[in-house]
């Protein structure tokens, strides 16, 4: 989680947004828009970004981030300009940067993705290399989500688990795809061939841990049945929020990551 605006990032932004405006009195009225506070900074127009950024990181990081997203809006989703023939090359540095942060900028400027961290990063790198469609546009969904719409990254989060599960099944033609394609029962097929149900190993400690698999399993598709954005509620709905979603996250891309690892292990083995 990011605890400041990282300069690298600060400076990409300032060098942007200040040769963009390039006038002192638009870059002021842009920053108090978008909820900055506190003196103006001394120096050029490039200068004064940065730093202003760099000084709101530091006071307060969440709020930083909102008004980052605010700095940057008009730029990256306004239309193209004759007077700006660059600006496609430097929204791409934009996002460039903002990655290298676990940034992503969203329409309407919404910056998402600087919660969900190391499972989910971890996650990423092994799912470029299984690259399949379903699995990365739900982990996409989660990571952008987490914070903006927590039903929605619930939901995200228990259907990468069982577009995962999927996979495994339809790679794997000694298992037939369970009737009911629930994420527990699709976890009950994978668990059993992986060896990961609890039962198929003797000792007590791996036995707990296994045994916690089930238990997120059961945990992430009741809350998505509850809380996410899948299922319609009744009169009584649970308000979910962000805590809540990034904990779902986090377990769901751990047991992927795990059973990732797991099945790969196998292949080397093969």
């Amino acid at each position: 989680m990011l605890t400041e605006i990282p300069r690298p990032l600060a400076a990409v932004v300032g060098e942007v947004i200040g040769g963009y405006y390039f006038h002192h009195q638009s870059i002021e009225s842009l920053f108090y828009e978008s909820g900055a506070s506190g003196d103006v900074p001394e120096g050029n127009c490039v200068k004064k970004v940065t730093s202003w950024l760099i000084r709101e990181g530091k006071t307060d990081p969440g709020k930083a981030l909102q008004i980052l997203g605010k700095v940057l809006e008009e730029f990256m989703d306004g239309d193209m300009t004759r007077s700006c023939p660059d600006k496609p090359k430097d929204i791409e540095r934009v996002k460039m940067i903002l990655s290298r942060y676990g940034l992503q900028y969203g329409v309407g400027g919404k910056l998402y993705g600087a919660s969900v961290t190391a499972p989910s990063r971890s996650l990423a790198k092994m799912l470029r290399e299984v690259s399949v469609k379903e699995i990365e546009e739900e982990f996409e969904r989660a990571h952008r989500t987490v914070d903006a719409d927590p039903p929605a990254a619930v939901t995200a989060a228990c259907a990468i688990v069982e577009a995962l599960c999927k996979t495994y099944i339809s790679e794997s033609p000694h298992i037939e795809m369970p009737a009911k394609q629930t994420i527990t029962s699709l976890w009950r097929s994978v668990s059993k061939d992986l060896k990961l149900a609890p039962e198929s190993v003797e000792d007590d400690d791996l036995k707990r841990i296994l045994s916690g698999l089930t238990s997120i399993i059961d945990g992430v598709g009741s809350f998505r049945t509850h809380a996410g954005s899948a299922h319609g509620h009744g009169k009584r709905t649970y308000r979910i929020a962000a805590r809540h979603a990034r904990l779902t996250v986090h377990a769901a891309h751990t047991l992927c990551l795990f059973v990732l690892e797991t099945w790969q292990a196998r292949k080397n083995k093969c």
